[in-house]
């Protein structure tokens, strides 16, 4: 299958990273290498791209796609490992960084990952198929307690309890190991008239939410991530649902040093220093022309933060 992927807000990040043409930056979710190009494109010889992701297939794919540019540096990896990354390079600090969160259209549209609660596949849901934790595992062997709460948690499900429970009353008789039998038991238990879209849809994010451990590091992620820019460096993060935009939103508010002495003293006493300061006071959000032309840009928003 190709690998296709529409980058999505993909002008408001390139002006939001400020591009220098000799600077050196990084491309954290590098996906198909939409956002990777049009950032390498800009690039002088002196320029560094650094493209990482935790998907090998997405790598082979921006290699390909980047080919003719000599300046770009391929990592497999995790974006939340950034301080890692850069120390492997022996790079000290970088001049800006794009972290485009969630799940890939091609990881969705690839049947066989397992992420899509359309048609049948194995139980997978791994970005990063070396790792060792499944959806089809999370399904089958986590309490009925945990994944009640998992449901709801990253979800946002209501019935996530009935959801959780009935899975444990099928999975005593056999294992669940494909994504039409999860959805099957998920109609099962949610009344046709409750049904808001898909009736898997939340089940099936927060699965994968927890598979790929997508929110628990985000907000450390986010503070490593400035850590890491220059002066005057950018941080560009877009999220697709409202966990991530709140972990992302908090990070950056406190990054730019929010004080948080109690209200009537006279000087402040905490120490709060700032990191920077956040560009965007209000997420920027996808054009009416973008959301018709990819109905998934629709929950789209894109922060920045400039370090001092």
């Amino acid at each position: 299958m190709e690998f296709k992927h529409i980058s999505v807000l993909l002008n408001e990040c390139i002006e939001g990273l400020n591009i220098k043409k000799d600077g050196i930056y990084l491309d954290g979710t590098m996906g198909g290498a939409g956002h990777s190009k049009e950032i390498v494109k800009r690039l002088s010889k002196e320029g560094l791209l650094i493209g990482v992701d935790r998907d090998m297939e997405a790598i082979c794919v921006a290699k390909e796609r980047l080919a003719e540019f000599p300046n770009v540096e391929f990592v497999h990896d995790n974006h939340d490992n950034i301080k890692e990354i850069l120390e492997n390079l022996d790079i000290d600090k970088i001049d800006g960084i794009l972290l485009d969160l969630g799940v890939s259209s091609y990881q969705l549209d690839e049947r066989n990952r397992g992420f899509s609660y359309m048609g049948d596949a194995e139980l997978d849901m791994r970005m990063d198929k070396s790792q060792s934790l499944t959806a089809k595992e999370v399904v089958n062997t986590y309490s009925e307690e945990d994944l009640a709460n998992i449901i709801y948690e990253y979800g946002e499900e209501r019935f996530s309890r009935v959801i959780a429970r009935k899975i444990c009353e099928v999975r005593k008789e056999k294992e669940i190991s494909t994504t039409a039998e999860l959805v099957s038991i998920i109609e099962s238990v949610i009344p046709r008239k409750k049904q808001d879209g898909h009736p898997a849809k939340r089940t099936f994010q927060a699965i994968r939410i927890e598979v790929n451990d997508e929110i628990k590091p985000l907000y450390n992620t986010v503070l490593n991530s400035i850590d890491e820019l220059k002066p005057g460096g950018r941080l560009c993060i877009i999220t697709f649902h409202s966990l991530e935009d709140r972990a992302v939103k908090n990070a950056m508010n406190d990054a730019a040093g929010k004080c948080i002495c109690p209200p009537g003293l006279p000087y402040c006493r905490c120490g709060m220093v700032s990191k920077g300061k956040v560009i965007t006071r209000k997420p920027i959000l996808p054009t009416e022309e973008e959301m018709n032309e990819n109905s998934r840009s629709k929950s789209a928003k894109l922060r920045i933060f400039e370090k001092i």
